[in-house]
């Protein structure tokens, strides 16, 4: 293979996914991974600052995919479904991606260390969710806690969808979750009186 082929970060992806998985992360050396993908190690190196950029890229779009669906999202709406907009219209990045990103989760799960950076990840999203709600004119501590409760619930629905056999949606897992999450806080008179309005039927929700 061509080391000029085109996409060659994408083989590159493609091909260390498929060694960390195989072999293990820390025994998989950049050498192999370019060696795989067909192309020099130079080349890897022009596309990742290290293997672990590889799972880890320094331009993933998602905070900024959540901020503009944060600010985007009608000025009426309650945090928790500022927050379930935002995440749904993130979820097609992973979607477009289902099989590299199960090979991903599968890499994370049998490593500590790579466990500790995706909580990192995560705490990073919550960071932009909270600042985006106190744009929205949100008190400090409630755009702080329904930004954490928004990521633990998408911390559980992308568990769920990862290993979902009946391959489900990405979106109906966060909304299905987001929902489960507003019954837990809300009052029992509150939850019978609006369990037509659930976040799986609220309209305009990509």
């Amino acid at each position: 293979m061509s080391r000029w082929e085109p996409d060659a970060r994408g083989r590159l992806e493609k091909a260390a996914l498929e060694l960390y998985n195989h072999q293990g992360f820390d025994a998989t050396t950049v050498a192999e991974i370019a060696t795989r993908a067909g192309v020099t190690e130079r080349t890897f190196y022009r596309h990742f600052a290290d293997k672990r950029e590889v799972l880890f890229p320094g331009d993933n779009p998602l905070a900024d995919i959540l901020a503009d669906a944060s600010a985007a999202a009608p000025v009426p709406l309650p945090p928790l479904e500022v927050i379930t907009r935002a995440l749904t219209e993130a979820a097609p990045v992973f979607e477009e991606r289902a099989d590299l990103v199960r090979q991903r989760q599968a890499v994370i799960a049998a490593n500590p260390e790579l466990q500790e950076r995706e909580l990192a990840k995560l705490a990073a999203f919550a960071s932009t969710l909270a600042h985006a709600l106190r744009e929205r004119g949100l008190e400090s501590i409630t755009a702080a806690l329904a930004a954490e409760i928004g990521i633990a619930a998408f911390k559980v629905a992308f568990e769920r969808w990862v290993n979902d056999p009946d391959r489900h949606s990405l979106v109906q897992h966060i909304r299905e979750t987001l929902d489960t999450a507003r019954h837990l806080i809300a009052p029992a008179e509150h939850v019978a009186a609006t369990d037509g309005l659930s976040f799986t039927g609220q309209e305009g929700v990509a």
